[in-house]
């Protein structure tokens, strides 16, 4: 067996690997016995073939399985010892010669896409923006309203004010203003009179009281059949025909009340004693805040590391049609225009990939299933808060998070996640910060910048 490695270009290279019949008869050997214990042939028991037989119909695949086995694993052995860093996988080159069973050794060519030469490495001559996200006051209110919101319920009150549901009995009336015999009646109909869209209508309920009668029309009242006819218990056909004038007899007013400040809330949040006063409420609310905001700080400062990074190492030289030859691969199922349209932004995610697996190397960041782990946590963590989920055991989120890492896209995912974390935290320690102090929205509109 004889490898050569020649390169034919900056980022191109041919790697030819000669194989003899004496590298891979013992492979063969072996895999015409396998095959004979399994192999149904008229006249013979299960592995009773005569090996000569099987050697006749099984030879030549046998053969191609055992150099195609060898050619993967020698050759990626070679670039491994060799230390040859490529992109994609080694492939068949127009220089290969056709492949005969019949010769002693067989030479396979390949074409291999080199990495581009880059000095990406870091130092405290870099220097990169970091914002840091000033929690405020009103913010804090905010949140503080938030938790209140969602804990509170509705409250029965005894007069009308905007927002509040009525609860009542609807009756159909006639041009007369007189309820129609046998007409449509419906009891504990329920609206919210601030969602009607003609603001006469809506007037009609202002400071009405429990046993009120309030005369109006749901055909103007309402945007459409769907709405009436949901609230007269009909068919939109039906609804369509109904123009006139109802009365409604408000039986029930509830409000919607926020949760009152006090240790129940604090309870419900954060968990049974974990404050004891609304000053501690604040104080957890505005340390999970800042927490929050540091995550996107952060996420903030490897988008201004890449985009300097990017721009420091400059034009870089990529293997185009390799390139394009491996993309066409991975996405068989896609025609040209696919591959035209995608390549620039995927060779320019690749410059930052090289970017970032020389910053790996020289910072020594390494990523464990831990790490990952991790990362799930954290994102499953979020998730829960979005939703005023602040407290939830740590089994459950343990749980939740393995759940994420079983499907293999969302754990591809968070490895990625995971290596730009460690990353950032690394890179912090060793570039020249330009720190920032501002606002939420200053942070927000200088993201979107």
């Amino acid at each position: 067996m004889n490898i050569s490695f020649e390169k034919t270009g900056n980022v191109t290279a041919l790697l030819t690997i000669t194989l003899a019949k004496a590298d891979y008869a013992a492979e063969v050997t072996k895999t015409l016995k396998t095959y004979r214990k399994r192999a149904q042939v008229p006249g013979f028991r299960p592995g009773q073939t005569p090996m000569s037989l099987i050697e006749k119909r099984f030879g030549q695949e046998a053969q191609a399985d055992a150099i195609n086995n060898m050619l993967g694993t020698e050759l990626y052995k070679y670039i491994r010892e060799e230390k040859i860093d490529i992109l994609g996988e080694p492939l068949p080159s127009d220089k290969q010669g056709e492949v005969s069973f019949e010769a002693d050794e067989q030479t396979f060519v390949f074409d291999i896409a080199l990495a581009p030469q880059m000095d990406a490495k870091i130092s405290a001559d870099d220097q990169v923006e970091y914002y840091n996200i000033s929690v405020e006051d009103s913010m804090i209110d905010q949140q503080v309203q938030m938790y209140a919101s969602r804990a509170g319920g509705y409250q029965k009150v005894e007069e009308y004010q905007a927002k509040d549901m009525v609860k009542g009995t609807i009756t159909e009336l006639d041009e007369n203003g007189q309820v129609v015999e046998g007409g449509i009646e419906v009891e504990a109909a329920v609206m919210l009179p601030d969602y009607m869209k003609n603001e006469d209508q809506k007037q009609k309920f202002d400071g009405a009281k429990v046993g009120d009668v309030i005369v109006f029309n749901p055909s103007v009242a309402f945007a459409s059949d769907v709405e009436l006819s949901s609230l007269l218990k009909i068919t939109k056909e039906e609804a369509a025909q109904k123009t006139g004038d109802f009365q409604y007899q408000i039986s029930e007013i509830t409000r919607y009340e926020a949760h009152a400040v006090n240790q129940e809330l604090f309870d419900q949040v954060l968990g049974e004693g974990k404050v004891s006063d609304e000053e501690g409420f604040r104080a957890n609310i505005k340390e999970t805040l800042e927490s929050q905001y540091h995550i996107d700080s952060d996420f903030r400062f490897m988008m201004d590391l890449k985009k300097y990074l990017v721009a420091r190492v400059g034009e870089v030289e990529f293997p185009e049609e390799m390139l394009k030859r491996i993309m066409k691969l991975n996405n068989k199922d896609k025609d040209d225009e696919f591959i035209e349209k995608n390549f620039a932004p995927s060779v320019e995610e690749l410059k930052w990939h090289l970017i970032k697996e020389q910053l790996c190397d020289q910072l020594d960041i390494k990523v464990e299933q831990a790490d990952v782990m991790e990362t799930a946590k954290e994102v499953a963590q979020m998730q829960f808060a979005q939703y005023g989920m602040n407290n939830i055991p740590a089994d459950v989120l343990e749980n939740y998070a393995k759940g994420m890492l079983e499907n293999k896209q969302q754990a591809e995912g968070l490895v990625t996640r995971t290596v730009e974390r460690k990353l950032g935290v690394a890179a912090k320690q060793v570039v020249t910060l330009v720190e920032k102090t501002v606002s939420l929205d200053e942070f927000n509109k200088a993201f979107e910048a």
